[in-house]
């Protein structure tokens, strides 16, 4: 097996890996969706996303971004397999994490009057801010159990406490949604967050780490790195949740709560749905792209095979959506969400942009350019809050999608470029080729879906539908050579 096949195959088993938790993520997203539908409606979604984006963007201030930096450190101190160094290195995250959880629960009860007051236009929600601040503490504590298990490389075990936590967190919180209506949304949150706590605990307690005494000043040296790069990281996730919590208190002060409830569901359908190449992305590819950070060329070569394989195994899936998701959005939600089936389009075509640009943009990560990667990040999120107001504005729901499609092409020009000038990249002409390919049966699709009748488009869909399956299958078998791996299974 070559080195580039055993590369390709990494890909594909950490996608599959993570793809089949999403699948089960999927079933159960598709079970609460149908249940938040039906019990609480868009009203009771718009309050769930508001009340979420608000935390969200506390959160993105408060907790440092010790999620993506801290990756690195531990998996750098994994690497030398020195068992004191590991212990050290994770002794100091958790009392940074401790320490960044109650910052944010605090400053959530400090500011709770206010944070209703500017997302409801009322001080009515007051109540439910201050209970669900101590769901700041239990996300970053849970956080942190899945990124010693990231960076320890315990994928398997990282696997299965996302998986069973999404699960235990839909028993638990859809008897609250029946029982209790949309007052049993703040229950519900919380309850989430401490399922999902759980189950990371879990897990992560059985990396064996030797109790270790690491002085104040010791923490300060060792956490410093982790902070710096965190804050820059913590910054920009603080303007894209910020930048999102804006179009929410737009729509919802120009279109009213059940139109946020609408675009909520809307992006929930396209995103969680082809999030298994991102998830893979953020746990797998994130720390193999830093492992060469140093060698441009194997970034370049790394870059272009995620990208390829994303490529792949999102077309399909995408046209999928493009072809049927009037049916789709009637089966997860009901009727009264059909009028988001315009965003979907757009948005559908924009995550080919979204796939090959987030390829590229880990490079900044991986490089420790926290400062370009904060810039980056920056000017992105002022075009995109900009064309979001706008295309809400102009075109209401669909103008959301259109603006999404727009932001992650200009997006993708940027992190191009701007990887080009730093660190050599160049897109190979076997990514282009199969972009090229899969872009256009895309195109195809949306335009069929659009402008014909639904019998012709649906004709068309399954036909493009085929055609972009077959064309994905073939360029993966000739990258993994999954006929010979399917040969040995047999053997053996």
């Amino acid at each position: 097996m070559t080195e580039q096949q055993s590369s390709y195959r990494q890909i594909m088993k950490a996608t599959s890996l993570f793809g089949g938790v999403q699948v089960f993520n999927i079933i159960i997203q598709i079970v609460r969706s149908k249940f938040i539908a039906v019990l609480l409606g868009p009203s009771g979604m718009g309050i769930m996303g508001l009340l979420t984006s608000a935390i969200g963007i506390i959160g993105s201030l408060t907790n440092f971004g010790l999620g993506i930096s801290a990756v690195k450190d531990i998996a750098a101190s994994n690497s030398t397999e020195n068992v004191q160094r590991i212990s050290t290195i994770i002794t100091v995250f958790n009392r940074l994490v401790w320490f960044t959880g109650l910052f944010g629960t605090l400053v959530t009860l400090i500011l709770s009057p206010w944070l209703s007051q500017l997302t409801f236009g009322n001080r009515d929600y007051t109540a439910a801010f201050i209970w669900i601040s101590i769901t700041l503490l239990l996300t970053q504590l849970c956080s942190s159990q899945l990124v010693i298990l990231q960076g320890m490389r315990k994928l398997k075990d990282l696997a299965k406490a996302n998986f069973l936590g999404s699960v235990f967190g839909l028993f638990v919180t859809l008897p609250l949604y029946y029982f209790m209506g949309i007052n049993g949304i703040v229950p519900g949150i919380i309850g989430a967050a401490c399922v999902t706590l759980l189950f990371s605990w879990f897990y992560s307690r059985k990396i064996s780490i030797i109790p270790i005494s690491v002085s104040p000043s010791q923490t300060i040296t060792e956490g410093k790195s982790m902070l710096q790069m965190g804050f820059m990281i913590s910054l920009s996730g603080f303007l894209s949740i910020g930048a999102a919590y804006i179009v929410r208190i737009f729509i919802s002060h120009t279109g009213g709560v059940e139109q946020v409830g609408l675009y909520n569901a809307g992006f929930a359908i396209i995103n969680t749905y082809v999030g298994l190449v991102f998830t893979a992305m953020a746990t797998d590819y994130y720390p193999r792209l830093s492992a060469v950070a140093l060698e441009n060329n194997l970034c370049k070569q790394m870059i272009n095979q995620q990208a390829e394989v994303a490529i792949l195994i999102l077309s399909p899936i995408l046209i999928v959506f493009l072809t049927f998701i009037n049916w789709v959005v009637i089966i997860l939600y009901s009727k009264q969400f059909i009028a988001v089936n315009g965003m979907i389009y757009w948005a559908a075509l924009g995550m080919f942009f979204k796939a090959v640009s987030w390829s590229i943009a880990f490079i900044f990560l991986a490089k420790g350019s926290g400062k370009l990667f904060f810039w980056n990040e920056l000017i992105t999120n002022i075009y995109l809050l900009g064309l979001n107001l706008l295309g809400y504005h102009f075109w209401g729901l669909t103008g959301l999608g259109i603006s999404f499609a727009v932001s992650y092409f200009l997006y993708l020009i940027q992190v191009y470029f701007v990887s080009k000038i730093k660190f050599e990249f160049g897109f190979n002409p076997d990514f282009i080729k199969i972009f090229v390919i899969q872009f256009s049966l895309a195109i195809l699709g949306f335009l069929s879906i659009n402008y014909f009748d639904h019998a012709y488009a649906y004709f068309a869909g399954a036909v493009l539908i085929t055609i972009s399956g077959l064309y994905s299958m073939n360029e993966l078998e000739k990258r993994l050579g999954l006929i010979n791996i399917i040969r040995n299974y047999r053997n053996k």
